[in-house]
């Protein structure tokens, strides 16, 4: 612990966030945090200056999800409401952010001071705890504990509210220290119980056709290597949701892929129906990757066993024979140990899975579906970008034709988190910030797919990706509607004609061209890959258009639709 010292509130919060190692910050000014920034010029830390809170927020949370430390976000009081977006991503993913939001002098809110809120009230709900700064001896507490809360447990985002003069005040502060464990997540990994854990592996032992399926807490954990193990252990194949996708190369031979309702393929949603035993790890067995709680069939005909850290989603949706509460990692770290001390453990005939696979893949990449005129197959620009990305590239997506297409074929050959999306709340907008968060994350390329419906909400960031200089190829898979709207309402809803989905005609290029883009258009299958190419190999900022087909032309991997397209002789991909 240090000498007390005299120091700023502004001073005091830079000082505990360099001791927690944060490297980053995602934000931009206001006139509440004036104070803050004359204080920052003497700090190390980067600030990522964005156009936008919701695009400071979602890349925070993409920041988060590569690195394995929690994010640092800030917006002042005016845009405080914008960031609720990233925000409510993150508390779902459970991604620690820690955000402060700077206000008017305290109780001015009362006086109706402009941009007075109750930000407490406001982010209360989607933050494991909400804090209000109220003097500076106060910030070394209240940040170790922001860092403790965000890391501990069930990681998720904090929210700090911090009054416009504590960054001006100063006081005597001789509590300046971290804890060193908090600045990372998960910072402890409990172990499930251990009788529980020994119930468990009797059950996958004894069970005849058993799956693992594996969701984004696996990756959280950072359990690949635990996960990998136990599945050529017992010869038990893994399946992914979609934000969980990379947990273990999908072409491994026990790789199942993905599965659910956002990429999952007719060959790996059949394969756990028929499971008589499933594994869940790290998944909160929510609607989408569940197909609304279908993709099991009846509960009653197997048996599940669910890994989770946070204790509520054990057995939330399915009955479990047997739950475990604990951290991915460190509970199948005990499980190996215990399978590795027990010899007499059966072994099951090898699982390869990697015909069935490519049988699934090829069918799909060589069906040469014709696509309605003047729009070009996203299944061969996903078969394209499959093939050229490499192992150090990461790819952002977003709901829409932009993540269903790479959820269920692109191909993660190595274990990570280089696969991002939104599926836990889903709105729109977040490809490409997450891309401008994950470029600050790690140094390969970043591709950040997305539709013109998401394209919308932030296209005054273009400006913040060129003046980065990161390496971020945005490509949009263009309709000219919300076609994700469109393909739900006239599949399952019977609507003729969707009502409010077209936009107006966009010059796309033109307007990247403005923010000092490279840009091209693919206008036929044969362009793909040398638009591709040439992308990938310019280090600065790429925009690609192409025009695809909307969900209801030509029907992607969503098994209700697929469904109702077979009834209506519609073409379709599964």
């Amino acid at each position: 612990m240090e000498t007390a010292e005299e120091m700023t509130g502004a001073e005091a919060i830079l000082r505990m966030l360099e001791l927690h190692g944060v490297t980053h910050v995602f934000g931009l000014p206001g006139e509440t945090t004036i104070g803050w920034y004359k204080e920052w010029r003497k700090s190390d830390i980067e600030y990522v200056l964005t156009r936008d809170e919701r695009t400071a927020s979602f890349a925070a949370e993409a920041y988060a999800k590569v690195t394995g430390r929690p994010a640092v976000l800030e917006a002042p009081s005016p845009g405080v409401t914008h960031c609720t977006p990233g925000m409510a991503e993150a508390y779902l993913s459970s991604v620690p952010v820690v955000f402060f939001s700077s206000d008017i002098p305290i109780n001015q809110d009362k006086k109706h001071g402009l941009t007075g809120i109750d930000q407490t009230a406001l982010y209360a709900s989607i933050a494991k705890e909400s804090f209000h700064l109220t003097n500076v001896r106060e910030i070394p507490f209240t940040l170790r504990r922001a860092f403790r809360v965000a890391t501990s447990g069930r990681p998720a985002p904090v929210h700090i509210r911090v009054p416009i003069n504590v960054f001006k005040e100063s006081a005597s502060v001789g509590d300046l220290y971290a804890e060193p464990e908090y600045g990372h997540y998960p910072a402890h990994r409990p172990v499930a119980d251990h009788g529980k854990v020994r119930s468990a592996l009797e059950l996958l032992s004894e069970a005849k056709n058993p799956v693992i399926v594996c969701g984004q807490g696996a990756l959280i954990s950072g359990a690949s290597r635990e996960v990998l193990h136990l599945a050529e252990r017992l010869q038990i194949p893994v399946a992914t949701t979609t934000p969980g996708k990379g947990v273990i190369a999908e072409t491994h031979p026990l790789a199942l892929r993905v599965i659910g309702a956002r990429g999952g393929m007719e060959y790996s949603n059949a394969f756990v129906k028929e499971a008589d035993t499933v594994f869940l790890i790290g998944s909160n067995t929510d609607s989408s990757s569940t197909i609304h709680w279908t993709l099991y069939g009846d509960p009653a005909d197997k048996k599940f066993i669910h890994l989770d850290i946070a204790e509520a989603h054990v057995g939330n949706n399915f009955p479990v024979a047997v739950g475990l509460v604990g951290d991915a990692r460190a509970t199948l770290e005990y499980m190996s140990e215990l399978i590795d001390d027990l010899p007499d453990t059966p072994r099951r005939t090898e699982v390869n899975l990697s015909d069935v696979k490519k049988a699934a893949l090829d069918r799909v990449f060589n069906s040469n579906m014709k696509m309605p005129e003047g729009t070009v197959s996203p299944v061969k620009l996903t078969e394209a970008l499959d093939q050229l990305l490499p192992d150090d590239a990461i790819v952002t997506a977003e709901p829409g034709v932009a993540a269903i297409y790479p959820s269920a074929l692109l191909s993660l050959r190595k274990a990570g988190r280089r696969y991002l999306t939104n599926y836990s709340m889903g709105a729109l907008g977040y490809s490409v910030p997450a891309g401008l968060g994950a470029s600050y994350a790690q140094n390969g390329p970043v591709v950040s797919l997305t539709g013109d419906g998401s394209l919308g909400f932030v296209l005054g960031d273009l400006e913040t990706i060129r003046r980065s200089g990161k390496n971020i190829t945005i490509i949009l898979t263009r309709n000219d509607n919300f076609g994700w709207i469109r393909g739900e309402a006239i599949l399952l809803d019977e609507v003729d004609e969707p009502w409010s989905i077209d936009f107006g005609a966009v010059d796309y290029l033109k307007v990247a061209e403005g923010f000092g883009f490279e840009t091209a258009r693919i206008e036929s299958e044969d362009q793909i890959d040398d638009v591709l190419r040439s992308a990938l190999a310019n280090p600065g900022a790429n925009f690609v258009e192409m025009w695809v087909p909307s969900q209801d032309k030509v029907v992607p991997f969503v098994p209700p639709w697929v469904e109702a397209a077979k009834r209506k002789g519609l073409p379709y991909f599964y």
